[in-house]
């Protein structure tokens, strides 16, 4: 199976999801308006930074050596076993943390203690999400495609659902309450499948942790959780100093572009995350790597560069359709937004060989290091150019990136090959 018939198989999936996004942009819009947008923004960027760490961060390794050891049974075990470890005393830790501290993390991400029950109920939950995190990536390195596609599908058709429901009926605290209770209810469409597949025996997991496969995943923890902390972490340092320098309504209308961002592009990230990783990491030998990657550029930037462009000429009926008179000025946000996501697609292609390839330092150093340069770019140019600031420093921070990813692909990939 190559990218091409991916994309094609991933396509339902990612219509679903990006259709129940556009609900849920209108019912954010209509019943929560900027300042909630921005808020359960926030909320979930510090749900993502938790999940990082829940299970360990071993996410991408479980896809890399499950996709590996397809044929080799004992490896395949030990991995998984020791996985299933991990994940529960990584969860089981940061849940106690959670449960004693719900209430400042409440004040001080939400400004409210109002939403401490938020916080203790994702606490009472964790593992549930940890367990579901884990299951996902060892049905992407099995490649069951099919599969991991209709969970995708099960995860958007019930977080619109329940979302709906929440939101209406309980306004901001709803949406909150969403983002815990629709995880939770996929896990189990999950392990239905997870149990149904050939592969699947319950001793496969039960194992216990084996030394070698945990300094194996370790590799892989150790990018996972940096870009788990980084990344959720910057957006909320930047979301923070926008409202304390701007309103929160100014943080509102950035997280509405950003949410456009992310569901068209769901459209090339799918695909990416069900075949990419999973095929870089079997491949050994370098001239086959840089096929791969420029094939993936051939196939992926032409898409990305119609995308942007078909949607910054049609911004203005965008917002009107997707949400409501309250982000008219959002208009002024899409040029260098789109540019960057450009530049973002780029330079992901090359940072997943890094991933698949266990560059460990390498990839925890330039994740670090663009993160960090993304909130102090922020803080300059919103503070010399307002709002609109904050896509000019999304746009030059992954121009960067690019540059770099280009850089370390060349010498690393193409320079020692030739020589």
């Amino acid at each position: 199976m190559n990218l091409i018939s991916t994309s094609l198989m991933s396509g339902l999936a990612t219509a679903v999801r990006i259709g129940s996004g556009f609900i849920l942009n209108k019912i954010f819009a209509v019943y929560i308006g900027p300042a909630g947008l921005a808020l359960t923004g926030q909320f979930g960027n510090f749900v993502s930074m938790v999940l990082g760490f829940s299970n360990g961060g071993i996410s991408s390794g479980i896809v890399k050596y499950v996709a590996e050891y397809r044929d080799e049974p004992e490896k395949r075990t030990a991995i998984l076993s020791t996985a299933l470890v991990i994940t529960l005393c990584s969860s089981f830790i940061l849940s106690v943390l959670i449960l004693i501290f719900h209430r400042q993390l409440a004040l001080s991400l939400l400004k409210s203690e109002e939403y401490a029950s938020i916080f203790l109920l994702f606490a009472l939950t964790l593992t549930v999400f940890s367990l579901n995190s884990s299951l996902i990536s060892v049905l992407n390195g099995f490649k069951e495609v099919r599969k991991f596609i209709a969970v995708n599908i099960a995860t958007s058709l019930a977080s619109l659902l329940i979302t709906v429901l929440l939101v209406v009926f309980f306004g901001l605290y709803g949406a909150l309450l969403t983002v815990v209770l629709s995880q939770t209810l996929v896990f189990f469409v999950t392990l239905f499948f997870v149990v149904r597949s050939d592969w699947f025996r319950p001793d496969s997991f039960t194992r216990g942790l084996d030394r070698e496969s945990l300094t194996r995943l370790s590799r892989f923890s150790a990018m996972a959780l940096v870009s788990a902390l980084t990344v959720p972490l910057s957006q909320m340092l930047v979301r923070n100093y926008l409202v304390d320098h701007l309103s929160l309504e100014a943080a509102g209308l950035w997280q509405g572009v950003w949410r456009i961002s992310e569901m068209y592009l769901m459209i090339v990230t799918t695909p990416l995350s069900i075949y990419y990783l999973p095929r870089l990491s079997e491949i050994k030998d370098r001239l086959e790597l840089r096929r791969e990657i420029f094939a993936g550029y051939r196939l992926i930037l032409p898409v990305v560069a119609i995308l942007a462009t078909a949607i910054f000429f049609s911004r203005h009926m965008i917002i009107r359709i997707l949400f409501t008179r309250e982000f008219t000025l959002m208009s002024e946000l899409f040029l260098f937004q789109l540019v960057g996501d450009f530049f973002k697609i780029a330079s992901w292609l090359i940072a997943y060989l890094m991933v698949a390839q266990a560059m460990t330092r390498m990839f925890m150093i330039t994740e670090i290091v663009f993160a960090a340069s993304f909130v102090l770019l922020s803080m300059g140019f919103v503070s010399r150019y307002g709002l609109v600031g904050i896509t000019y420093a999304f746009a030059v921070n992954y121009l960067a990136y690019l540059l770099l990813m280009l850089y370390i692909f060349r010498n690393l990939f193409m320079v020692s090959r030739e020589a």
